[in-house]
């Protein structure tokens, strides 16, 4: 028997204004990402669909998840195949493509543009390398229909840095 993980949220809407959805105009698109033990996610729609800007949105999530999972098996790989990791950052970028309708679009790309500094100028073509074996064993890039492409920077720990 297959190993199962489940994993329960709960959304909780917070944008009644008073009318509830009378009008789809009146209500707000806030709410609220919850889990237990977890402070809250304060989210909302995209602003292009009347979110608000200074919440998260569901779009957002969805390409922080893709991100987030490809760092964590990343690390992963790199511990287990000798390379010393010393520091990790990602600026990944989500395109939504809208259907000819404008009634719904769907997530058709993510690019990640993760920057890596290792610790030896001799692992930087392996930490290049192992970016391209992550989307095999990512839980979450191997749930998902978009590709999600890579343009990874590899640099070298400086002396000064040490």
């Amino acid at each position: 028997m297959a190993d199962t993980h489940t994993y329960d949220i709960a959304v909780e809407w917070t944008g009644n204004l008073g009318p509830g959805t009378a009008d789809y105009r009146v209500y707000g698109r806030d709410h609220e990402v919850l889990a237990a033990g977890k402070p809250p996610i304060a989210a909302s729609a995209d602003p292009a669909f009347r979110g608000d800007p200074a919440r998260w949105n569901p779009e957002e999530l969805l390409v922080a998840s893709v991100a987030q999972c490809h760092m964590l098996w990343y690390l992963h790989l790199c511990a287990t195949a000798g390379v010393v990791v010393v520091d990790y950052e990602d600026h990944a970028h989500g395109v939504m493509t809208m259907d000819e309708t404008g009634g719904g679009g769907r997530i058709t790309e993510v690019v990640l543009r993760p920057e890596v500094t290792v610790a030896d100028p001799a692992m930087t073509d392996k930490a290049r390398a192992l970016h391209g074996e992550v989307h095999a064993v990512c839980f979450i890039a191997r749930s998902v229909a978009f590709p999600i492409r890579h343009e990874p920077s590899v640099h070298v720990l400086d002396a000064e840095d040490a």
